[in-house]
């Protein structure tokens, strides 16, 4: 294991323990357990806060899930870098309003099966299986809102996610070619493809409830902190590895990337800059939720993770702007509150089609995250919030159709110019 690699799993174990302990310690023990155990058989589909069963359970449930994420990483043999640690930010992210050990649990069983029957090695799938955990509400809607007895649908909400994970990797990597990896979020689209199927089978059968949006409308001090806490810590590591001329030099050289998938950042060498650039793409995040107002919920927090995220993974500050931009501009134009749940959540995880603006430039990501905020504020519906990359699945279509126009004007404008 090399030296940068035994960093991250320092950083990650820290981040971990840490959260954990201060949830449990200002929580009280019991009460968050009892709190997390609850959790499980809650309502997870977009949107649901699950700070709203108090900010202490939220945090205790997403270092589960986290933790959970770092041992698959460790036991699959595959290294920790950009996309794995990706995979962990993220389902930590998402463990605020959506994910839970219960309901990661069956996607990945079933993401490991496909593995065997392909005769692959898990690891070789473990970023599907991690990230597929996006369909984690698939499980506990089936199991505990569908209104049958749980004797026919805690084995039934099984045996769903099971399926939907083990169909995961056969869709993962068409839709990868549709939009070229112009989609950060390639996962979110895959499972929100499979969520339409999985919603209009429930939807034929009568079982199919409305979305039912849960929003926290208040901020607790500890959701306050723990993005500024975490990036700060981010720059500690950072400032350990290196120089502050030198990680501000590397962070300059990330700018400079398209971060079109695949593209670990930390391949280049650029360990700190890599760190620099997850931290400040968090404060980023945090100091514009706290400009508009809008509250540090579990949506919220999930949205400036994943930001994060995907610092080490196709994100910089560079190629992230424009698309915010974007969604900003529409927002403003079409009337609507910039702290509102659709809007804020749009300016954080559309963030999945910074690619676009770092190969295309300014205008393109501008543009591509103007119609995002269109697409996104539509797409739920359609799986029924069963996907919970939402904004992953509605950056596939934004991206697809981008892509589809740029590089047919790009080639015909070439042929021009030879003629």
């Amino acid at each position: 294991m090399q030296r940068e690699e035994k960093q991250l799993y320092q950083i990650m174990a820290i981040i971990i323990v840490a959260t954990a302990l201060f949830a449990l310690v200002s929580g009280g023990p019991l009460a968050v357990l009892k709190g997390t155990l609850h959790l499980q058989a809650s309502s997870a589909r977009l949107i649901s806060d699950f700070t709203l069963h108090g900010p202490q359970v939220a945090l205790f449930n997403a270092t589960t899930v986290a933790a959970l994420g770092l041992v698959i990483v460790f036991y699959a043999s595959i290294s920790l870098s950009g996309p794995t640690l990706a995979c962990i930010l993220t389902m930590m992210g998402f463990s605020f309003f959506g994910n839970t050990l219960l309901n990661c649990t069956p996607i990945i069983i079933g993401v490991w099966i496909a593995s065997k029957v392909a005769g692959k090695t898990f690891g070789a799938y473990s970023i599907i299986a991690l990230f597929g955990t996006a369909l984690g509400p698939l499980v506990t809607y089936v199991m505990f809102e569908i209104g049958l007895a749980l004797a026919i649908s805690i084995p039934l909400g099984l045996f769903c996610g099971v399926l939907a994970g083990f169909l995961l990797p056969a869709v993962a990597s068409p839709l990868l070619i549709l939009h070229q990896g112009y989609n950060l979020y390639n996962m979110g689209f895959s499972c929100g493809f499979l969520g339409l199927f999985w919603a209009n089978i429930l939807r034929a059968a009568g079982r199919m409830e409305n979305l039912v949006i849960a929003w926290n409308s208040e901020t607790s001090l500890s959701m306050l902190l723990f993005i500024p806490l975490l990036s700060l810590l981010l720059l500690i590591f950072a400032r350990m590895n290196g120089r502050t001329r030198t990680n501000i030099n590397e962070l300059r050289a990330i700018q400079l990337l398209t971060g079109r998938l695949p593209f670990d950042f930390f391949d280049t060498g650029q360990f700190g800059g890599t760190l620099m650039n997850i931290s400040l793409l968090g404060l980023a995040g945090w100091a514009y939720v706290l400009l508009i107002g809008a509250p540090l919920n579990g949506p919220v927090v999930g949205g400036i993770l994943t930001l994060m995220a995907f610092g080490g993974f196709g994100k910089t500050l560079r190629n992230t702007f424009p698309i915010a931009l974007g969604v900003l501009l529409a927002t403003l134009l079409f009337g609507k509150t910039l702290s509102a749940p659709g809007p804020i959540l749009a300016i954080l995880f559309g963030t999945t089609l910074a690619p676009i603006a770092g190969q295309f430039g300014i205008l393109a990501g501008i543009a591509a995250g103007m119609v995002h905020l269109i697409m996104v504020e539509a797409t739920a519906a359609w799986h029924g919030g069963l996907d919970l990359y939402n904004n992953g699945f509605a950056g596939g279509l934004t991206a697809t159709l981008f892509v589809a126009i740029l590089q047919w004007y790009k080639t015909n404008r070439a042929r021009e110019d030879f003629d």
